[in-house]
């Protein structure tokens, strides 16, 4: 449909709660449309995932994965292409693993952020169908990372050391050669 434009850190309407996608919209067109705008806008900008809320709808709706190998992340295993409503994060422990993350709505900089390790997340696909996974490791950390942005969070509140956050061009220069 459109690549839209992605509202960078500063924007106040990133730190607002996103609504609860209302149970009318599924399966419908401006639901579909919303969610094509998302894919449309995360391939051009090589994203691993995007909130709505990034593109400035305030509907608890993101996308991740299903890209192939992402230049962002050449490291990181595929993540299957999926579209989650209403998401619910349950962690399944309390271990935490310490990665790296950046974001589309905070370009050219990169931060370690913990996030739950392991964790099973529901809520609703497009047509309002039930989703219910249980994930780890770089999924775990991609869905927590987009679903922090329902929440208007940005992964640098969640950065503990600021020594370990800074420009990708200067903490990984062979991402960006």
């Amino acid at each position: 449909m459109a690549v839209r434009e992605i509202l960078r850190m500063g924007d106040p309407r990133l730190l607002r709660v996103a609504l609860a996608v209302p149970e009318a919209m599924f399966g419908s067109p401006d639901l579909l449309a919303l969610i094509d705008d998302l894919l449309d806008t995360m391939r051009a900008a090589s994203g691993a995932g995007i909130a709505a809320p990034q593109i400035g709808v305030d509907l608890r709706v993101v996308i991740f994965g299903g890209t192939g190998p992402n230049p962002r992340y050449p490291e990181a295993p595929e993540i299957p292409f999926t579209v989650l409503c209403n998401p619910i994060l349950e962690p399944l422990s309390d271990e935490r693993t310490t990665g790296w993350e950046g974001c589309l709505s905070v370009p050219g900089l990169r931060g370690e952020v913990p996030r739950f390790n392991r964790l099973r997340y529901s809520g609703r696909d497009a047509s309002g169908a039930l989703i219910d996974r249980t994930v780890d490791g770089f999924h775990a950390r991609v869905v927590q990372h987009e679903c922090d942005h329902l929440d208007g969070v940005l992964y640098p509140r969640r950065v503990e050391d600021l020594t370990r956050f800074g420009f990708t061009d200067v903490l990984f220069p062979a991402l960006v050669a």
